[in-house]
């Protein structure tokens, strides 16, 4: 009886070996994955040229052997085509092709569509963009991370930047997109200013639909108020057509402008823009940051992308050649953690969660919550020889960990809790004046 037993208990350990060793993910000879950006309407502006970047660095990774000899082969979604469109496209890469990775969105709200889905689906989906804080601070998800900064780090960080180099001011009228980036923006930004300067007077809230050509009723009624600062958080084709309507109305010259995204449009916007605008970027990357222009590495793929494009690299730029490299680092880390066999998505998506990785700037550190912490830059206009379009002067860059609410905790909340001891901290860094 014990010889049988013995004979059953190494049968069952030689099946299970078995089926262990069967139940490994076969190495691909391709990974597909499926990019979401725009390709149509006024936000084309902001990725065309992220899909310009995608295609390059693809290019050069596989042209370097890939994931140990897997190359990356990426299909492409037009946002442009609205929401309804992109789920069907998003599902039918998932389901019909097989695809398990998904760089989605730049949108928000598009975000706020897809990330569900990708749960239900069990899909790895880096939101390459996507700046609502509340999509990874409402909701808890295995499958979907992001792998850039959020619109309450920048907004935060903004605040922050206007009160250091622009104090003495009363009153602040709003013009944000009326969506839900927008809307965030707002409380986030109102949130942040009236627990750093209590005296503050908001004297307007001003949201145009997104993608409006025409923005005379809103410049009109800031003429007629004259804020000491107008904020807008909006970016691409919104503000390069917001900016050009009301610097013909002369509104540059009646209020401080704070347009903590407007680096995404200052290529196209020449010298329409005054000196003196406070701008930033979402997140660290600019082409002209002094600490890494002339990295080989930076300096190579700016180069590089300018010939390909006729253009500098702008912020998703840096965005959409992050989530590449996050994805690529967080499979080479899962297949170490496998002993060297190609992980499933769930092996990727926790390796995702301790992931530190590089790109085009400053090191990124991935959160438990699967946010990433990014820095924020951001400086004044500046026209100088150089370039026909300004540059951003006086460059200040403020470390993810001072804006960034506590995992588990809501940015919209944690954001009261700021105190004005805040503006003096040593971690933030002057870059310098160009």
């Amino acid at each position: 009886m014990r010889h049988i037993k013995l004979l059953r208990a190494i049968g069952a350990l030689v099946c299970g070996a078995a089926l262990s060793v069967h139940a490994q993910t076969p190495k691909p000879a391709e990974l597909k994955i499926g990019i979401t950006t725009f390709l149509s309407g006024s936000a084309a502006v902001f990725g065309v040229p992220a899909k310009a970047a995608a295609e390059q660095w693809i290019e050069e990774f596989n042209a370097a052997g890939g994931i140990n000899g897997t190359k990356l082969a990426p299909v492409y979604i037009d946002e442009g085509l609205g929401g309804d469109k992109l789920l069907s496209e998003y599902r039918r890469l998932v389901q019909d092709q097989g695809i398990k990775v998904m760089l989605a969105s730049i949108s928000s709200g598009n975000c706020n569509i897809v990330a569900p889905v990708a749960e239900d689906l069990k899909v790895l989906n880096i939101m390459w963009d996507c700046s609502t804080q509340k999509i990874l601070e409402e909701h808890r998800y295995k499958y979907v991370f992001r792998t850039t900064s959020q619109s309450a780090q920048q907004i935060i960080a903004a605040t922050i930047h206007l009160l250091r180099t622009k104090p003495d001011f009363k009153t602040v009228a709003i013009v944000n997109p009326d969506y839900a980036s927008g809307r965030d923006a707002w409380e986030l930004f109102r949130g942040a200013l009236t627990a750093l300067k209590p005296d503050v007077k908001f004297v307007a809230e001003i949201f145009p639909k997104l993608g409006a050509s025409d923005y005379s009723t809103e410049i009109t009624r800031l003429a007629a108020i004259k804020p000491d600062i107008v904020f807008s958080n909006m970016w691409g084709g919104d503000a390069a057509t917001f900016v050009r309507q009301a610097s013909q109305r002369g509104l540059f010259k009646n209020s401080q402008f704070v347009m903590p995204l407007l680096e995404s449009s200052l290529q196209l916007l020449g010298n329409t823009v005054p000196d003196g605008v406070l701008v930033g970027m979402q997140g660290d990357v600019y082409f002209a940051d002094p600490e890494f222009q002339n990295d080989p590495k930076v300096k190579a793929f700016v180069e590089k992308f300018r010939a390909k494009t006729g253009a500098y690299p702008i912020y998703p730029v840096g965005h959409i050649t992050q989530a590449l490299q996050a994805m690529v680092d967080a499979h080479v880390k899962a297949m170490k953690d496998n002993g060297g066999q190609w992980p499933n998505t769930e092996q990727v998506a926790s390796a995702m969660r301790s992931l530190e990785y590089r790109s085009l700037s400053r090191p990124i550190r991935m959160r438990e919550d699967g946010q990433a912490l990014q820095g924020s830059l951001l400086g004044v206009t500046k026209m100088t020889p150089l370039h026909p379009f300004p540059v951003i002067d006086q460059l200040t860059y403020i470390p993810a960990e001072m804006v960034t609410a506590p995992a588990g905790q809501k940015s919209t909340d944690w954001v009261k809790t700021l105190k004005p001891e805040l503006l003096k901290s040593p971690q933030i860094k002057t870059i310098g004046a160009r």
